[in-house]
């Protein structure tokens, strides 16, 4: 694993998919799907796929056209974007069948709700090569509408909720001068519900509170009464 990603079970399960696609037999699709609610690890799977597979990536922001998505795609492919719509897609398409390399295109329903869809159709029947695209939870639903995209999709990943596991590995990686006990790890998974974001800040939290007691360990105990982050605002006491 990266030396900077977590060895989450989101990472493996957006890896082997990835790596399935990569290999698999020419009268299969390729393009798969991760999807799931905000904040759970599926940028950080993307990055760890991106950089395993030395993918092209592109995280797609909510004013995008179609040319911007395409502009974005070659710069990540090192390729200076054509005039015109049709050629930068005939650049790009070029690019992935002879690289062989996946594109990795993160916060995917920015793109289906300008209705840009067919443009990665277009790519990925251009190429014949492997796309991943990754979105919120209603990602399927969105695409059910472009039916000649959604039946060209070799895999769904429905990402999963973080887990006890998942929180030892992002303490591994986040807090190497402080050591969390059991209970406390678990009470910070079950109080981020599963969110990764939410997971990271309460692992900063606590690690920041240890260290300005001048300890090297901390329990559950020892966090006391203090809140966890939760993602609610605090109620406002007027």
């Amino acid at each position: 694993m990266s030396q900077t990603i977590a060895a989450l079970a989101n990472v493996s399960l957006c890896s082997s998919a990835l790596d399935k696609a990569l290999h698999r037999p020419n009268h299969l699709p390729g393009m798969i799907a991760m999807y799931g609610p905000s904040g759970i690890g599926k940028s950080f799977s993307a990055a760890y796929c991106a950089n395993k597979y030395q993918a092209y990536y592109v995280e797609c922001k909510s004013s995008w056209t179609r040319k911007a998505l395409l502009s974005s795609v070659l710069n990540s492919m090192g390729v200076m974007p054509a005039k015109t719509l049709p050629e930068m897609t005939e650049q790009a398409c070029e690019q992935l069948a002879l690289s062989g390399k996946p594109l990795i295109i993160d916060e995917m329903d920015h793109i289906v709700e300008k209705k840009a869809v067919e443009i990665v159709r277009d790519l990925y029947e251009g190429s014949q090569g492997t796309i991943l695209m990754i979105g919120e939870e209603r990602l399927p639903a969105k695409l059910k509408a472009w039916e000649r995209f959604h039946n060209r999709i070799l895999d769904w990943i429905p990402a999963q909720l973080a887990d006890l596991s998942d929180c030892k590995a992002l303490v591994s990686l986040y807090s190497h001068d402080v050591m969390f006990s059991e209970d406390l790890l678990m009470e910070i998974t079950k109080k981020s519900k599963g969110v990764v974001r939410r997971i990271c800040v309460n692992i900063e939290q606590v690690r920041r509170v240890a260290v300005d007691a001048g300890v090297e360990e901390i329990s559950l105990k020892d966090w006391g009464n203090r809140a966890f982050y939760t993602g609610e605002a605090p109620s406002r006491r007027l």
